[in-house]
């Protein structure tokens, strides 16, 4: 990924290798991206930056949308109050 101000990459589309949209980064971290996936139940995706690559077309990752839910979803795993 390149050294492009931080700042304008929040609300920029992550698009997967095979094109399709995964996400819209919601804020940047020193060495991830938090990127919040589009549809009614949204869930965070915590995306290291080597993962990421950026050219022309935009912001892009090193797999599909459905292999980036599986590779960097953290769900809880027990609800906090336990």
């Amino acid at each position: 990924m390149t050294a492009r101000d931080e700042a304008t990459l929040v609300g920029t589309a992550l698009i997967g290798s095979d094109g399709g949209r995964i996400g819209r980064v919601e804020a940047v971290f020193a060495d991830y991206l938090l990127v919040r996936t589009p549809g009614p139940l949204p869930i965070d995706l915590y995306v290291p930056r080597p993962s990421l690559v950026e050219d022309a077309r935009g912001l892009r990752a090193d797999c599909t949308a459905s292999e980036a839910r599986r590779r960097w979803h953290r769900p809880l795993r027990r609800a906090p109050h336990d």
